[in-house]
This record gives C-alpha cells, structure tokens and sequence, in this order.
C-alpha cells in the first residue's frame, strides 16, 4: 500500500538545530564572560552539549520534567546550585541568543512543497509542544502540518514504537501508511523502522559509515532524494537507496 503521510522529526531535520545552539550558545557565553574557563569556544559547546544529552536522557527516562531538564542543564554546566527562577532566567537568556539564530534547511521547503499535494505531513518530536509549535511557527512552516505531537505532552519518546505508533493514530493511518523521516540513525532510523513505518535517516553530513549505520531506514543526504523514495516504497523485497 502506498505511502500516505509523512511524519517529521524537527530539530536537525527540518531545522538546523546545531548551527542554531553553536551560535547562540556561543553569543550567550561571550555575553555571560563564561568562555574564560575553557580553552574554546567548542570546548565549551562540548560541555554544554555533553550535559544536554545526559539531562535529555533523565527525561526521557521519565525521571525529571522538561522544565527540570532545563533548569538541570544550566545548574550542571555552571556548577551551581541555582534556584528554579535563577536557572530559568539564565535558560531564558540563552534562549535570546539561539533564537536569533534559527533557520530552516535549505532543502525543507522545496521538499514540502514537491509533497504537498501527494501526502499529508505530521510532526513527531522529542521536545514539548509549547517549544516546538512556537518554533514552527517562527518559522513559517507550522501550517504546513495537520498534527504536531511531542513527547513531553504524549508521555512517550522515540525511540518507543509507541511515540510512532501515536502519530500514525492521530493521522487514522497504519504504521505501513506512514514514513518517518529523521536525522537520528537510532532514535528516529531504527526507532521508526521497529515500529513499521517507513523509515527515512537523513545524514545530512555523512559522519557515519556504513559498518556503523542501522539497518531498516533509507538513508539519504538531501531530502530532494525523499520524494523518490516514497513513490517507490522498497521495503518489500526491491533494491534499497540505502549507502
């Protein structure tokens, strides 16, 4: 049966998620004279992005909320035990800064647009709504989804099947009806595969080789290469683009 919906994965899929951090992290500790006590400004994004995957991961674990992943963020990296208004307001002032920063792809709205009138398009993310719908729409693409589900609100996160599983019911589609695309090989390539959906990786900068890469997803590099692979759904027995 045919690919009906796409759902999409938005930070560094849709949007360019590590420039936007690198620069307006940068901007902000410049700002706050905390580039001092690293050696570079990337040793200092190292650090902050080392934090933000393990806080990341205690909430997906479900053992703390978002906010308290992002006030946990802040406390680690500057070694302090703020209170939750001081450590929101130094979040809020990073926030100033990679706000200023935020851009699409370039390839996402020829994308979109190429998809338009061929399938419908859903969000699925590892964030919050209230973070995510506001971004989209800063971005000038919210319109062009009919459901934005996220996993601080679903109580699920990839690489669950369940996260997957709920897009495809808010969209009234079997998961066989449904790509997801995303620029995680685990938490959205084999995550979504797992889960029976069509599964596209975009690895935009081909940093992983082909011994280290999952097995399921089409992997492309652009998603100009989507389309293609959704008319020709090859999860059944025909050649794979997968490199």
């Amino acid at each position: 049966m045919a690919i009906r919906a796409v759902v999409w994965d938005v930070d560094d899929t849709l949007f360019d998620y590590t420039t936007a951090d690198r620069v307006g992290m940068g901007a902000h500790l410049a700002a706050e004279g905390l580039l001092d006590g690293y050696g570079t400004v990337e040793q200092a994004l190292a650090h902050w992005r080392e934090i933000t995957d393990r806080q990341w991961a205690r909430f997906s674990a479900g053992e703390v909320t978002f906010e308290g992943q992002r006030r946990d963020r802040v406390r680690v990296f500057l070694g302090e035990q703020l209170t939750d208004a001081r450590a929101d307001a130094w979040f809020q002032r990073y926030m100033t800064h990679y706000e200023a920063a935020w851009a699409l792809f370039p390839d996402v709205l020829p994308a979109l647009d190429a998809l338009a009138a061929s399938h419908r398009h859903a969000v699925l993310s590892n964030s919050s709504l209230t973070v995510q719908d506001r971004k989209l729409r800063t971005l000038g693409v919210h319109d062009r989804f009919e459901v934005i589900l996220c996993a601080a609100e679903l109580g699920v996160s990839k690489p669950e099947a369940g996260a997957f599983l709920a897009a495809c019911e808010a969209l009234e589609l079997a998961p066989h009806q449904v790509a997801y695309v995303g620029d995680h090989p685990e938490i959205d390539g084999r995550g979504a595969a797992e889960a029976g959906l069509l599964s596209v990786w975009i690895d935009r900068d081909g940093a992983h080789t082909s011994g280290d890469a999952p097995t399921g997803p089409h992997r492309i590099a652009s998603l100009a290469e989507l389309p293609a692979i959704l008319r020709a759904d090859t999860r059944f027995g025909a050649p794979s683009t997968f490199r």
